[in-house]
């Protein structure tokens, strides 16, 4: 019986019916360099013939600005599953790549004491 093409290919018992590298064609590298920060976001081109259900899901997500490790949450794939789609969404031109923002300070000081008075008053 074939699986109709409308939902997520899901089991209830077995989760994901297709594993994630066959998403990606059996390929683990991406084209583009892409860090676990980098931000994608959508550019508004059409994607290329080649894309997958995947692909269209990743684009749909990257209307507002995300992080590679984000997308990967949100298609709940490994991350180097995802970056191959980004990477090919980067080729088609349907989506841009910024690099993370690396700050001289990358610890600032009032924003862990910010963070750890947010614990203390939780716990």
């Amino acid at each position: 019986m074939p699986l109709p093409l409308d939902r997520p290919l899901l089991d209830d018992a077995a989760g994901k019916l297709i594993r994630p590298y066959t998403v990606s064609g059996g390929r683990t590298r991406p084209t583009a360099a892409l860090d676990l920060l980098s931000l994608v976001l959508a550019t508004g081109t059409a994607p290329g013939a080649q894309t997958g259900p995947e692909h269209l899901q990743a684009l749909a997500l990257c209307r507002g600005a995300l992080t590679v490790a984000e997308l990967s949450a949100h298609l709940k794939l490994p991350v180097a599953v995802t970056k191959v789609l980004v990477s090919d969404l980067v080729d088609g031109g349907a989506i841009t790549v910024r690099p993370p923002h690396h700050h001289d300070h990358p610890t600032d000081r009032s924003l862990l004491e910010a963070v750890l008075d947010g614990l203390r008053r939780r716990l």
